[in-house]
């Protein structure tokens, strides 16, 4: 069976080919607000139009899809963007830009209509360089040459840090094939994030979890990121580095190097540097803690119940959004989602108003007084003292095998 999913390695280009790579999130980000910029136009000549009393099929037509951006984009680049023919860039990145764009119209669309699941999209916003250098290939036209270089269209064979033989040895053997490729620069660093379709049927099976594993109910806090509670009685808590937390100190001093340094001098720049370098070791320890943690659990257990958290309602919470932010609860139960499905677990999440902290284990009466703030709590209908944490794990393991 055939799953989709990403991988990414670290590339390291020489000189030449950084700074070609960066013309290239350049062009990335030049065709992105050149199709924002002719979508808003058009739409402006269109409503103009139809307050004169224009036939609906005389009317200016709106480049919505990606075939008429690009189709746009074709016409205008030779007067307006002359640069881009003789830099020898690669012409697949405008017609992946015109997609990206594309794509975010029609999701904001379908968001609107209730046509898509999930949060509420805004329309697209204007990049910005600020907002970070990527670009992208489509299909397989960049792709691992072998187990530690990949070939780039207009830019050459790039060097990786990292070796591809997972990937290279299921391409040979025609079990994997890459989709698309994004290459994105963060504190100096180059990555290449490949979107491939492989068939992970024999790494699934190697991993599958035991049917006679135990079950879980997992209650996830901020104190501590996880307390379970397994089905054979056993208790366990998971305790998260808390990387932005622990970086606070080296953030600040970092901050205000960066607001001191004179702007467009090579000080400010050098200090910008040293910042986002900060802000990558915070992402990628957090990363590397998620996965770790989700892997195991997805392993070893063969159902986990987990609560079903609003959490984008939850930073709103001034006092604790920094907080939230680092433990990233979202991505880690969305990660225990995906790789259950690999090694055949089950996840089972809770009613988003099931009072699994204010709920009694014993007796089943409901604390509804229970504060935040409360750590341990008394039930007056059975007198039994409850850790507020194991409590709610038991009781999210408890509905589970009910249901179940």
């Amino acid at each position: 069976m055939s799953h989709k999913h990403g991988l990414r390695f670290e590339l390291a280009p020489d000189e030449e080919q950084a700074a070609r790579m960066g013309r290239h999130c350049g062009l990335s980000r030049v065709v992105e607000n050149f199709c924002l910029e002719t979508v808003r136009k058009k739409k402006a000549q269109q409503e103009a139009e139809k307050t004169y009393g224009i036939p609906e099929d005389e009317l200016t037509k709106v480049p919505w899809s990606a075939p008429a951006l690009e189709k746009e984009w074709r016409a205008a680049h030779p007067e307006r963007y002359p640069w881009f023919a003789e830099s020898e860039l690669s012409s697949r990145i405008p017609k992946e830009a015109c997609r990206v764009r594309a794509a975010g119209i029609k999701n904001y669309f379908d968001s609107r209509a209730g046509k898509r699941g999930g949060a509420r999209m805004g329309w697209p916003k204007w990049r910005k360089r600020k907002h970070g250098s990527r670009f992208r290939y489509d299909a397989d036209r960049a792709k691992p040459i072998n187990t530690h270089t990949v070939r780039l269209p207009s830019i050459g064979d790039v060097a990786t840090r990292e070796d591809m033989s997972w990937l290279t040895d299921r391409m040979a053997a025609g079990k994997a094939r890459v989709l698309g490729a994004t290459i994105k620069e963060q504190a100096g660093r180059w990555w290449i994030s490949f979107q491939i379709e492989v068939d992970r049927d024999d790494i699934n099976k190697h991993h599958q979890v035991d049917d006679d594993a135990p079950k879980c109910g997992i209650d996830l806090g901020l104190k501590t990121f996880a307390v379970i509670r397994n089905s054979d009685g056993s208790r366990e808590e998971i305790h998260a580095p808390k990387s932005l937390n622990a970086a606070q100190r080296a953030l600040r001093w970092a901050n205000k190097k960066l607001a001191r340094a004179a702007e467009d001098s090579k000080n400010r720049a050098k200090a910008r540097k040293r910042l986002s370098r900060l802000y990558l070791r915070v992402a990628d320890r957090r990363r590397e803690f998620l996965h770790q943690t989700t892997t195991r659990l997805t392993r070893t257990k063969s159902a986990i119940a987990v609560e079903t958290l609003h959490v984008k309602g939850m930073v709103r919470n001034r006092r604790l959004a920094q907080a939230l932010s680092d433990a990233g609860l979202g991505e880690f139960v969305r990660q225990l989602e995906y790789k259950a499905n690999w090694y055949g677990a089950t996840v089972w999440k809770a009613d988003r108003w099931f009072p699994s902290s204010r709920t009694c284990g014993d007796c089943g009466r409901i604390n509804r007084a229970l504060a935040l703030a409360d750590r341990v709590w008394v039930c007056t209908g059975c007198g039994t003292c409850h850790d507020r944490d194991d409590n709610a794990a038991g009781n999210l393991l408890a509905k589970m095998l009910e249901e179940l």
